[in-house]
């Protein structure tokens, strides 16, 4: 009887044993690779010590237990911002910021290492209020508004100057200029001004183009007429050419008769045998 308890124990134990070994074979295995996925790049770091050679996408092994492949998306982000600046004129000016960027994967692991893999709260966000408020910081807050896409274009410039090679700056969109609301309409009735003064103008100069086409119209008739006098004085004979060219073969009206150099256009009466 002991002997076939001890049988049964030790066949026990070994069961024990194995499905121990199977289980540790099972963990070491599933902990010895990883996957990185499609628009990542994985940063492997081995008993607190990170690899400067990022790793690729798809599978890979590792050392189990030891090891850890941290993802860090290279794909393009967008985040938003708000920022606060005062212009020139001492006016506060609250701009809501779209920033466009991405992770080059040459910078993966700086970025793992330096901004726990999230570079836009310490690195992007303090740089693009500061590129903000330079692009801002020398126009009143009319131009700020006037001159929205070059305000952009600074801010834009400056954040990649800041950032450097280490991010991509993609695009930076200024989405809403929030300024005071008595600023808002005294900017309003400006522009409104303006462009009453501008069709003002539009409506002068087209009165002064109009004038002075009818006069130039004027002038040229004037000397037409004074042309075709000249010539009648200086040669009679064109008025009875004339007449002579267009007669349709019925006996005129009128005829011209010259006294004293100048010409008399006279009626010519009809016999009753005529009429």
């Amino acid at each position: 009887m002991a002997e076939k308890e001890t049988v049964i124990e030790s066949v026990v134990f070994r069961n024990i044993k194995i499905i121990a070994i199977v289980f540790v074979c099972a963990v070491l295995l599933l902990g010895s690779y990883y996957i990185v996925d499609p628009g990542y790049r994985g940063v492997l770091v081995t008993n607190g010590s990170v690899s400067q050679n990022f790793k690729p996408e798809g599978f890979g092994l590792k050392l189990p237990f030891l090891s850890n492949v941290h993802l860090i998306d290279v794909r393009q982000q967008t985040r938003a911002l708000k920022s606060e600046c005062y212009s020139v004129d001492l006016q506060q000016v609250t701009a809501e910021l779209q920033i466009l960027y991405r992770i080059p994967e040459g910078s993966a692991v700086t970025i793992f290492q330096k901004y726990a893999g999230d570079p836009f709260d310490n690195l992007i966000s303090p740089r693009a209020n500061e590129a903000f408020k330079e692009a801002t910081a020398e126009r009143s807050a009319e131009k700020i508004v006037k001159e929205r896409e070059k305000v952009k274009l600074e801010a834009l410039n400056g954040l990649r100057k800041k950032i450097g090679d280490l991010l991509i700056i993609e695009d930076l969109v200024i989405e809403n200029l929030v300024l005071s609301k008595d600023l808002e309409q005294a900017i309003e009735s400006k522009m409104v001004q303006e462009q009453e003064k501008e069709k003002a103008n539009f409506t002068k100069a087209k009165a002064e183009i109009d004038a002075k086409t009818a006069f130039i119209k004027a002038e040229g008739e004037a000397k037409a007429i004074n042309i075709r006098g000249e010539a009648l004085r200086k040669n009679a004979g064109i008025v009875e050419l004339t007449i002579a060219e267009k007669w349709d073969g019925h006996t005129p009206n009128s005829v011209v008769v010259s006294r004293g150099g100048s010409n008399i256009l006279l009626p010519i009466g009809h016999s009753k045998d005529e009429k």
